[in-house]
């Protein structure tokens, strides 16, 4: 699995950018056996207004076989911006194994029923 990283409105610094590497080595942990796995994540500043401060945007795009998980966050930071979208992100992706490893379970079981009337 490979990142992409694209920032609108700021510049990429070295901090940012080992930030998100150490962030989300958990998800790439989780996709390791996958590498035909896009990751695409975009961090932006929307707005510069004067009376709301600035507003940081973190948006994750993971495509791959079987997975299409989208999810946008605004912060007022731009670093809690990012652990709540990874937060998301792993939800997701949880609950998207356990949700598979339930319909395995339930054909196991129907299977062996079967052949117990067999």
């Amino acid at each position: 699995m490979n990142i992409n990283i694209k920032t609108t409105t700021i510049t990429m610094t070295e901090a940012i950018s080992n930030y998100v590497d150490k962030n989300f080595d958990v998800v790439k942990k989780f996709l390791a056996d996958d590498p035909t796995v896009r990751f695409d994540l975009e961090l932006a500043k929307t707005t510069n207004h004067h009376k709301h401060g600035d507003i940081f945007k973190a948006e994750v795009h993971l495509v791959g076989k079987d997975l299409d998980i989208f999810n946008a966050v605004e912060k007022e930071d731009l670093y809690i911006a990012i652990d709540v979208v990874r937060d998301e992100v792993m939800r997701e992706l949880k609950a998207g194994k356990d949700k598979r490893q339930s319909v395995n379970r339930n054909a196991e079981a129907e299977m062996k029923n079967i052949m117990k009337r067999i």
